[in-house]
C-alpha cells in the first residue's frame, strides 16, 4: 500500500513539475514575443518619427535651396546669414544620414529644422526687403541718369552754343574801304585814274578792326570782284559762305592778325584784260562771312 502511494506520490510530481516547465515555455515565449514586438513597435515609431522629421527637412531645404539659386550675389549680411543656413542643413543633414539615429539626435534635428524654418523665413523678408529697397533705389537712379542726361545734353547744348557764338565773334569785321583804279607804268610808276582804258590795277584798302575774341595769328582773307557787266574775277577759286552760298574770288590775302589790334590792308588786284566802264563791285569775306565792301566806278575813256 505504501508503495502504491510512493508511486503515485511521484507521478504527481512529476505532473507538477511538466505543468510547471510547459508554463515556464509558456511565459518566455510569450515574453520574447512581447520583447520583440516591443522592440519592432519602437524600430517603427523611430523610423516614422525619422521619416517625418526627414520629409520636414526635405520641405524646407527647397526653399533655402530656392533662395540660394534666385539670389546668388548676396552681400554683407545676407550673405552671412546664407552661410548659416547651408551650415544648419549640413549639421541636420549627417544625422539624418545616420541609419540608427537615436531619439536624442533626431529630436536635435527636428530643433534644428525648426530653426532653419525660422531662418529661412527670415532671409526671405530680408530678401523681400532688400529688393524693395533696391526698387526705390532702381528709380532713384533711374531719375538720377535722366537728370544727368538732360544736364550732359544742356551742357553740350551750352558748349555748342558757346562755340558758335565764339566762332561769330571771332569773324573779323573791315571798314574804312577805298577802292581806286590804277595805272601802273613798266617803271613801277603809277597814278590812279578813273579811266576803264587806261587802268590795269585795282587797289584795294581797308582796315580790320579791333577784335577782343579772334586769336592773334594767321587769318585767311577772300577778295570776290564783280565787274560792272556782271563776270566775276574768278582767278582763285571758290570759297563756301555762311550766307551767300558758293562764292568765286579773285585772290586770298594771308594776313597776320594781333588780337584786339588795328590792321590796315592794301592790296593789288591786277587784270589782264581791260577794264570796262561801269561800277566794280569788291567784297571781303573772312570766316564765311561778308565782313566789308567796297564799290568803284570807272569812266569809257579820258586821259584821267
Amino acid at each position: 500500500m505504501s508503495n502504491e502511494t510512493s508511486g503515485n506520490g511521484g507521478k504527481i510530481l512529476i505532473g507538477v513539475l511538466a505543468i510547471a516547465l510547459i508554463g515556464s515555455w509558456i511565459y518566455f515565449s510569450t515574453s520574447k514575443t512581447e520583447i520583440i514586438n516591443n522592440y519592432t513597435t519602437q524600430v517603427n515609431t523611430l523610423d516614422s518619427a525619422k521619416n517625418a522629421i526627414q520629409a520636414d527637412f526635405i520641405a524646407v531645404s527647397a526653399k533655402a535651396d530656392s533662395l540660394t539659386q534666385q539670389n546668388t550675389q548676396l552681400q554683407g549680411d545676407l550673405l552671412a546669414k546664407s552661410t548659416d543656413i547651408q551650415q544648419l542643413k549640413s549639421n541636420i543633414s549627417s544625422i539624418l544620414r545616420k541609419k540608427n539615429a537615436s531619439d536624442k539626435e533626431l529630436a536635435e534635428a527636428k530643433s534644428m529644422i525648426a530653426e532653419l524654418n525660422g531662418k529661412v523665413a527670415g532671409l526671405l523678408t530680408d530678401l523681400a526687403k532688400a529688393q524693395e529697397e533696391n526698387k526705390v533705389l532702381t528709380v532713384k537712379n533711374e531719375t538720377l541718369t535722366t537728370e544727368n542726361t538732360n544736364l550732359n545734353t544742356n551742357l553740350t547744348a551750352t558748349t555748342k552754343e558757346k562755340e558758335r557764338l565764339q566762332d561769330l565773334g571771332s569773324t573779323l569785321h573791315a571798314s574804312a574801304f577805298s577802292i581806286q583804279a590804277v595805272r601802273v607804268k613798266g617803271d613801277g610808276t603809277e597814278k590812279v585814274t578813273k579811266s576803264a582804258k587806261r587802268a590795269n590795277t585795282i587797289r584795294l584798302s581797308f582796315q580790320i578792326d579791333k577784335n577782343k575774341i579772334t586769336p592773334s595769328g594767321a587769318q585767311d582773307l577772300y577778295v570776290c570782284i564783280t565787274a560792272p557787266n556782271g563776270n566775276i574775277f574768278s582767278e582763285g577759286g571758290k570759297i563756301n559762305t555762311r550766307e551767300d552760298g558758293t562764292k568765286a574770288y579773285a585772290n586770298k590775302i594771308a594776313v597776320q592778325y594781333v588780337q584786339n589790334a588795328v590792321l590796315p590792308i592794301s592790296y593789288d588786284v591786277k587784270q589782264a584784260s581791260k577794264f570796262v566802264e561801269g561800277e566794280y563791285l569788291v567784297e571781303v569775306y573772312h570766316n564765311g562771312f561778308k565782313i566789308g565792301e567796297g564799290k568803284t566806278a570807272l569812266k569809257k575813256g579820258g586821259l584821267f
